[in-house]
């Protein structure tokens, strides 16, 4: 379903619209969160960007944003599975997918490895 109608839908009859089922496969590098000198902070946050088609899908399907425009998600890369929220990024036009220390660990991620994340939405 064209983003833009599921939108539409979405905002006149008050519920998502049926079809993909808001599962979506992503794939791209892990980035580190830079702070305003350029520099990363002790603490930095490690992302995965979702643009595209696939953020305005999502944008589309989100019927329960929390906080700031976020929107929660169930989130699978590898062997793990969590629950997060995405981030809107107009910088991306997108979302911006935090990846937490514990799943870096257990998946063996760095700054720059290409990870592929199933996302759903919660």
């Amino acid at each position: 379903m064209d983003a833009d109608l599921a939108r539409f839908l979405r905002d006149e009859l008050g519920h998502a619209p049926e079809g993909n089922a808001g599962i979506w496969t992503v794939r791209g590098p892990v980035w580190l969160w830079q702070g305003s000198d350029g520099a990363p902070a002790k603490g930095s946050w490690y992302f995965l960007t979702i643009d595209g088609e696939t953020a305005q899908a999502i944008r589309a399907g989100a019927v329960n944003a929390a906080a700031w425009g976020s929107v929660y998600v169930e989130v699978t890369i590898g062997g793990t599975t969590w629950r997060t929220s995405l981030f809107p990024s107009k910088q991306v036009g997108g979302w911006l997918l935090p990846l937490k220390a514990a799943v870096r660990k257990a998946e063996k991620l760095v700054e720059g490895s290409v990870v592929e994340a199933v996302l759903r939405l919660a």
